[in-house]
């Protein structure tokens, strides 16, 4: 059964966190609202399985590969048009070349950041639309390199790849915010150098702007880092308690002499009741203590 929303109601990464966390197989399909004149490199097939990235395209032709090895690896489309026809149909196209000695295991990993990194960094970026997943869709082997990626680790190489963040700038975090683990223990991902300084502060005591000084870096940098940090499970946003709390200072009240002030008294009666409402909760909580022995 078919999974189909609006990008307004499930970011890209959250898709991505509900693939990886349930180790999907399928097909997703991301691109504009069905009354947009959407051109055909504006839609977007991201294959996954179990959780894994293992293909992308903008076409279902099967051949978005053989265009970026004939575009980027200066062989001719003509001759990988051959080429491939010798490759069996049931292995990724991408290590049948390898094996074929047409391409390197660093030119594999080229194709794969162009045909899947640089895609995801893309739809990052998407602001609107709808997505649609096709659970155990048939993968094209013709379009897979060999190589895979989880998905939210993806979501992290491509947040750093991100030149451009105009179209993320209204969701970055608010400076005068906090950052708290969510996760226990050590992230279970590598982190930059600067990432893993932001992740040691994320301790709710202190704000991202005092962050920013601490690390002598723009606040920008630092909020953008706390952007993904957050988008792949790390941390949360929390508001800080300083920023709740009212600064104003009130005056103190004038000293009163022991003459001026009240004598308050209190009767016998209400200590007797309530001192054996105190008995009383006493001794329901042993019996509900001595009842789970």
């Amino acid at each position: 059964m078919s999974i189909t929303s609006s990008l307004t109601d499930f970011s890209v990464p959250e898709i991505f966190q509900f693939l990886e966390r349930g180790h999907k197989t399928g097909l997703l399909t991301l691109g504009g609202l069905p009354d947009d004149q959407t051109t055909p490199n504006d839609i977007h097939y991201i294959w996954v399985c179990q959780g894994r990235i293992v293909a992308a395209a903008n076409q279902l032709d099967h051949q978005g590969l053989v265009g970026l090895i004939a575009q980027n690896q200066g062989i001719s489309k003509r001759v990988i048009t051959k080429l491939v026809r010798l490759c069996p149909t049931d292995k990724p196209l991408g290590l049948s070349l390898k094996h074929q000695y047409v391409l390197s295991t660093e030119q594999l990993k080229q194709l794969f950041q162009i045909q899947v990194l640089q895609r995801v960094c893309t739809l990052l970026q998407l602001k609107d639309g709808q997505f649609k997943f096709i659970p155990n869709a048939p993968i094209p082997t013709r379009e897979m390199t060999g190589l895979t990626i989880p998905t939210t680790e993806a979501t992290l190489i491509a947040l750093r790849m991100l030149q451009n963040w105009d179209a993320l700038r209204y969701k970055l975090p608010d400076p005068n915010a906090g950052l708290i683990p969510v996760i226990a223990g050590q992230p279970p991902y590598r982190l930059h150098s600067l990432e893993w300084h932001v992740w040691k502060y994320a301790q709710g005591t202190i704000s991202l702007k005092a962050i920013a000084n601490e690390l002598y870096l723009p606040i920008e940098k630092v909020q953008q880092i706390a952007f993904t940090l957050t988008t792949i499970g790390l941390v949360e946003e929390v508001p800080l308690l300083t920023d709740i709390l009212p600064t104003q200072i009130v005056d103190s009240l004038p000293p009163q002499s022991a003459e001026d002030s009240p004598k308050q008294t209190v009767s016998s009666s209400f200590l007797h009741n309530f001192l054996g409402f105190l008995r009383s909760k006493g001794d329901h909580r042993s019996q509900v203590r001595w009842g789970y022995g």
